[in-house]
């Protein structure tokens, strides 16, 4: 009662720590794999960082992320991973819970559904097993589409994320949850779907119809180390009191310095005067030392989907004999030819699928719609991959996903477009 009156006297907006009995658990995920998505695990393993170093314990850690990256043949610094030029190892003491082929959308919708049947003899078999007193915290970073976000082999669709959350708030699963999440078109997994009154507030790296941005360039590595808004909110966490900060502060300050994408909230708002430290640490006795403030170094942001050109024109800038460029020239040619041959290929799809000409220009014009048809795009989603291009070597196959939720939406036979694409793809190859 005295803290709260001082509290009061003294203007303070600080929600009060969690029940006594209540625990901190997190869930981090990277969802991609591949040296040129280095920049993903780097992001996973810097937040593990900051949830370690700040009082919540590895077994209340889950981490998800494929872990190709700090033993790579292309790593210079082996066994080493950063998240910033000159950087410190954030690596090291990470969680290895689960990796390689079980960094699936099923094991992380069973994971924080608490489902420890389902992951027995998978990875360490950690699942959240928080209660009503617990506060839980999400990040997952990875590429993303129209109401889906990227796994190495598949997809998480965003009607699918949104019931293992109903779920977990159904059976009692925490008593606040924070969700972050860092993905092209990110803010189509929370918008228009998550509810106001299920004590979850959640962030977007983008709004959901725009790309989300890497950032941090590395020579040596020859790759992008971070993703800026992932950066943005690691950084103020790690400098900043935990203990004072807000939700709330903690998004103005991410929004205001992302400035490429346009960061978004959802869910409850009012959660956000809540403390950093009640989901990003763990109670309100432990000690913090905050890290000191970062060097300024140029965040270089470039959108997720330009990336691997970008490499490659950083590659030719530093190129120093004939063959190196004529090497870099060429792989240049290749990803220009491949963006071509998606867009060709979606193109024929959908004016195959059309009733019309006008029909067609329509679904390849639009990209502002609200996805209703759920089941329609997933199967359209799975059977594009599967037939088409593989998301995990045609990236850019992502950005063209916005057609099928056209189609959708338009009333198409998902049928119709899975024979279209049946017959189109072959064709191709």
């Amino acid at each position: 009662m005295i803290a709260v009156l001082v509290l009061s006297l003294l203007g303070a907006t600080l929600a009060l720590p969690p029940k006594e009995g209540g625990n901190h658990w997190a869930v981090v995920v990277a969802g991609s794999n591949g040296w040129g998505n280095y920049r993903h695990q780097a992001d996973a393993c810097h937040a593990y960082q900051i949830l370690h170093r700040n009082g919540i314990p590895d077994d209340r850690i889950i981490v998800m992320m494929y872990d190709d990256i700090a033993n790579n043949e292309e790593n210079p610094t082996p066994g080493i991973i950063i998240n910033r030029p000159n950087g410190t190892d954030v690596y090291k003491g990470v969680p290895k819970d689960y990796n390689s082929e079980d960094v699936t959308p099923e094991n992380f919708l069973n994971v924080l559904k608490g489902n420890k049947e389902a992951m027995a003899g998978i990875g360490s078999g950690k699942v959240l097993q928080s209660g009503p007193e617990d506060n839980v915290f999400v990040f997952f970073t990875d590429h993303g589409a129209p109401n889906l976000i990227a796994f190495p082999e598949s997809e998480l669709h965003a009607k699918d994320m949104m019931e293992a959350l109903q779920y977990m708030h159904d059976n009692n699963m925490y008593k606040n949850l924070v969700f972050y999440l860092e993905a092209c078109e990110s803010g189509s997994m929370f918008h228009r779907h998550l509810p106001d009154n299920i004590n979850i507030f959640a962030t977007s790296a983008a709004n959901p119809h725009e790309s989300s941005y890497a950032c941090y360039f590395d020579e040596k590595r020859e790759t992008y180390l971070g993703d800026l808004y992932s950066v943005r909110w690691m950084e103020d966490s790690d400098t900043e009191d935990l203990k004072k900060e807000t939700l709330q502060r903690q998004f103005k300050i991410v929004r205001r310095e992302t400035n490429t994408s346009h960061v978004r909230e959802y869910g409850d708002m009012s959660m956000k005067n809540m403390t950093l430290l009640q989901f990003q640490g763990g109670r309100f006795d432990v000690p913090l030392t905050p890290l000191p403030p970062y060097p300024q170094v140029p965040f270089d942001a470039v959108p997720a989907p330009e990336v691997k050109l970008a490499v490659l024109q950083h590659r030719m800038k530093v190129a120093r004999t004939d063959e190196e460029r004529s090497e870099v020239t060429d792989l240049i040619k290749q990803e220009f030819a491949d963006r071509q041959m998606i867009r060709d290929t979606v193109e024929t799809i959908v004016r195959k699928v059309a009733q019309d000409q006008d029909q067609a220009d329509r679904v390849l014009r639009d990209r502002t719609r609200d996805l209703t048809a759920h089941d329609c795009y997933k199967r359209a989603v799975s059977h594009f991959r599967r037939r088409c291009f593989l998301f995990n070597v045609y990236e850019h196959a992502l950005r063209h996903l916005y057609t099928l939720v056209n189609l959708c939406e338009e009333g198409v036979s998902v049928d119709r477009i899975t024979g279209v694409m049946d017959q189109v793809c072959i064709a191709r190859n």
